[in-house]
């Protein structure tokens, strides 16, 4: 028997779509609300879930053989509302199986349950989408930025996030340039 297509391209199997739509459906089953949608593209399988059932949702998928958390990691969908994403990527060791689960929630309100309680990794993951993204995660243990200093303003990888930066002192403009004795 050859391996899964994904496999032999140096990918990770995903649930196929009707695999996908059983596990949505069974979802939808244990939480008639919980469920946004699905997508299948490009070998992706994705599952959209309602913000504030992330932690039900991701208890279920964990309890079903997804045990292992590949990633977490934030997103900006600007200029569309929700704005924010939280993306969860787990992986079934037994089956090598990948599923990507996403929750999007607004700029006036970006909160979202905490799974550090499920997964211990999950914890600078969760502080580098909040310093980055400023998705605030009810229930961390130590929700404070982890790569921008602490008094810094704003979250550098939001898409409205002013480019360009700070000037740069050189030693053939320090004394025309900022920070000249004037």
């Amino acid at each position: 028997m050859s391996p899964p297509v994904a496999a032999r391209r140096g990918g990770w199997p995903v649930p196929d779509p009707g695999g996908l739509e059983a596990i949505a459906q069974a979802l939808r089953e244990a939480d008639p609300d919980c469920i946004l949608g699905t997508t299948h593209v490009n070998g992706r399988a994705e599952i959209q879930i309602e913000p504030s059932r992330n932690v039900p949702v991701l208890e279920w998928l964990r309890d079903r053989g997804y045990t292992f958390l590949a990633s977490l990691h934030g997103v900006d969908y600007y200029p569309h509302e929700p704005r924010l994403g939280v993306i969860y990527e787990l992986l079934d060791m037994r089956e090598v199986d990948r599923v990507s689960v996403k929750a999007r929630v607004s700029t006036d309100d970006a909160r979202i349950a905490s799974v550090t309680f499920m997964w211990p990794g999950a914890d600078f993951q969760e502080r580098e989408v909040y310093d980055m993204f400023g998705v605030e995660f009810e229930g961390h243990p130590d929700l404070r930025r982890i790569l921008m200093p602490e008094d810094y303003e704003g979250f550098p990888q939001r898409r409205d996030f002013p480019t360009g930066g700070e000037p740069v002192l050189f030693t053939h403009n320090e004394t025309d340039g900022y920070g000249a004795d004037r």
